[in-house]
């Protein structure tokens, strides 16, 4: 069965496979088909994009976009743990896509061993569609970001560093990733440089994609811009951190 088999309402198989949360009381059959027809691109399937779509997956959201240049290392699977040893030096689209078919055959994953590419993106997106942002490259961050503003496109952007992890959402309405951070870093920590703690990455990529089914589903409405979630692994600490327009921000212009 397709996506496309019960246009009109759930199929039985979707009913039962999505029971548990179609028992919550914010969920409804709407919400589901909500989910059903939406499109999300998972921009980076390393630790941060492995993580978040599954999620995604699992939950029932029509069609996944999985964009990553990348091919699988031995030194990435203590975090990016949908891999295998046995997918070392293959695509990681490609690779991901093959765990998340299995995981659910109502979801279509179309796998892209490419950069991020906005101009390609928003085509590929339709209508429905929203970015998670799972790079570790703050060129792409500022590509993306300044995209989707200027597209009025949901996103979610995060980050992880050593024991640290952030998490953002940008669109249209409200401040951006740049009027955070203006300008791209000359040099920026990675985990190349500073380490990592897979279960961090695990934590942030797993809230990247409740932001996106809260938003799908229509559960929280998109009122999160201008707030930054700060993770401290090591005090075992979230901090919500406001932030307003920067008046100076190109993406929006007074």
């Amino acid at each position: 069965m397709t996506t496309e088999g019960a246009a009109d309402g759930l199929s039985d198989v979707e009913v039962e496979r999505y029971s548990r949360q179609l028992l919550l009381p914010q969920m409804d059959e709407a919400a589901q088909l909500r989910l059903r027809r939406a499109t999300v691109a998972v921009v980076g399937c390393g630790a941060l994009g492995s993580a978040a779509a599954p999620y995604l997956v699992g939950a029932g959201v029509g069609r996944v976009l999985l964009v990553d240049p990348d091919a699988v290392a031995l030194d990435n699977l203590h975090r990016q743990v949908q891999f295998t040893g046995a997918d070392i030096g293959a695509s990681k689209a490609h690779r991901l896509a093959d765990r998340l078919r299995s995981l659910n055959e109502l979801v279509v994953v179309e796998p892209l061993r490419a950069r991020a590419d906005p101009v390609a993106l928003s085509p590929a997106l339709g209508s429905s569609g929203l970015v998670l942002e799972c790079t570790d490259d703050p060129a792409t961050k500022f590509a993306l970001n300044d995209w989707a503003v200027g597209a009025g496109r949901q996103m979610v952007i995060a980050g992880v560093t050593g024991l640290r992890g952030q998490v953002l959402q940008v669109g249209a309405v409200g401040p951006c990733y740049r009027c955070l951070f203006p300008e791209t870093p000359a040099t920026a920590a990675d985990c190349r440089t500073a380490g990592i703690l897979g279960p961090v990455a695990g934590v942030v990529g797993a809230m990247q994609a409740l932001l996106a089914l809260t938003w799908i589903t229509g559960i929280v409405p998109a009122r999160r811009a201008g707030r930054l979630w700060d993770l401290d692994a090591e005090a075992m600490r979230w901090r919500e951190i406001h932030f307003v327009r920067d008046p100076n921000c190109p993406n929006h212009p007074r």
